[in-house]
């Protein structure tokens, strides 16, 4: 090692940055210059960023204060809104009874014309029905009387033709015959 090596590594020993007097402090100079400087800069943030942060904290409690009074009335119109709603429900129930109370009476005036109509139907049913039975017996007595006419009739002609001989029979034709003449003259 040569003289200047020794001279700087004794420098260096001496003036060792690691090496302080205490082991939790700072050399009092660095404590002197390093509580002035920061107290320049906090003045200067004090002075100059300082109503920057006033200015930002205001405008912040200004948009919550807004915020605040925007839900005030928000929930100030739900509560009228619910109030509004309650009375409209309540009308609903007012509505629904006299709604369910116009049905009954219509439902009551729809049996009674259905009774009415109904009793009308068989009021004219009834009287169709003695109609037709009428005239069914009126039809049975004109097939009996018609029965009974051909049953004469057919009866009538063997009684006359067992009755009459040929003779008759000639005289009877005869008769009827010169009673169209004179009629037929009589006409013309």
């Amino acid at each position: 090692m040569n003289a200047t090596q020794v001279l700087l590594a004794v420098v260096v020993a001496v003036e060792d940055p690691s090496q302080t007097h205490h082991w939790l402090l700072p050399e009092t100079a660095e404590i002197i210059y390093g509580g002035l400087a920061s107290l320049i800069i906090f003045g200067l943030l004090w002075r100059f960023a300082g109503p920057a942060a006033r200015k930002g904290l205001s405008g912040r409690t200004a948009r919550i204060q807004a915020e605040l009074d925007a839900a005030a009335a928000a929930r100030r119109e739900a509560d009228a809104e619910a109030a509004r709603i309650r009375t409209a429900l309540g009308n609903v129930g007012a509505e629904r009874d006299r709604l369910l109370a116009e049905a009954d009476r219509q439902c009551a005036e729809i049996l009674a014309e259905g009774r009415r109509r109904a009793d009308a139907e068989a009021a004219e049913a009834e009287a169709r029905a003695t109609a037709e039975a009428a005239a069914i017996r009126g039809r049975a007595g004109d097939e009996l009387r018609a029965e009974i006419a051909r049953l004469a009739s057919a009866a009538a002609e063997r009684i006359v033709l067992d009755t009459l001989d040929a003779r008759r029979q000639a005289a009877l034709i005869d008769d009827f015959a010169d009673s169209v003449r004179r009629t037929a003259g009589a006409v013309s």
